[in-house]
């Protein structure tokens, strides 16, 4: 075990007892629906780091705080790109920095999602090895209507799961989708009813835990590596140039200046 204590986030939240096999890692923004904020995507990056440092962690269940898993990219950060002075394309790459360490996180990492999972939350989710969704979950990728491709290694993440075509008509159309049509495309793993959500995630990771580290190591870094041949991220390194030229271009800017004002966002 580190003797490194846990970092002080002011956006996640890990829960571990010392010598447990189990931890949690907890979006921590529930008054904003855990939006994605540049500092959590920073901090998730940080914890990631410790998590692999505590070696008898087997399994990482990765969640949010109250009803809902995220509402995505922080608006008011997203607003922030098209006129910061500060490094805009180190922002901009925070959500794919973030969706590799969550894959490459040495534990086995179990998405637990509940309520609203959108845009850039669902990318978390892709990132993560297993999921598990509450029957009530709601999912939605509305990037294009926000005038913005789908980044942060969004795309090869989904075509590996669902395939290409399921890929473009559920990030062209952005139209939500429940947890049942998730499963049965292969988005998620298991549906289970929102008052034994909690109770079944905790089984199953315990499941899990108590299987040998070195199968489950093996395990996931075989997978992984046959699906980056399939579908690699590591080609997603120019998605924030990608983004931050959607920012410039003017139909997209227009489309992007709707979708917030459909919001009550200026």
């Amino acid at each position: 075990m580190s003797e490194h204590p846990a970092p002080a986030l002011s956006t996640l939240r890990i829960e571990h007892e010392a010598g447990e096999p189990v931890a949690r890692l907890l979006l921590n923004r529930p008054e904003r629906l855990n939006a994605l904020s540049a500092t959590l995507l920073a901090e998730l990056i940080e914890a990631c780091g410790w998590i692999d440092a505590q070696q008898e962690v087997k399994v990482l269940v990765v969640t949010g705080v109250g009803p809902n898993f995220s509402a995505g990219f922080d608006l008011d950060d997203f607003q922030g790109l098209d006129t910061s002075t500060s490094d805009r394309r180190a922002t901009a790459d925070l959500g794919r920095r973030a969706a590799e360490a969550l894959t490459d996180t040495r534990a086995l990492t179990i998405a637990a999602v509940r309520g609203h999972c959108v845009g850039g939350g669902l990318v978390l989710v892709a990132a993560c090895d297993l999921r598990v969704a509450a029957s009530g979950t709601r999912f939605a990728i509305p990037e294009v209507d926000l005038g913005i491709p789908l980044a942060w290694g969004g795309i090869p993440r989904l075509v590996r799961e669902i395939g290409p075509a399921r890929t473009k008509e559920l990030v062209l159309s952005c139209r939500p989708f429940e947890a049942e049509e998730a499963a049965a495309i292969g988005m998620v793993n298991r549906v289970v009813d929102d008052d034994a959500f909690d109770s079944e995630v905790a089984t199953w990771a315990a499941e899990l835990a108590a299987k040998p580290m070195f199968a489950i190591r093996a395990t996931k870094s075989q997978v992984n590596a046959v699906m980056e041949e399939i579908a690699g991220t590591g080609r997603n390194a120019n998605d924030a140039d990608t983004l931050l030229a959607a920012l410039a271009d003017p139909e997209s800017r227009q489309a992007s200046r709707d979708y917030l004002a459909s919001r009550g966002r200026r």
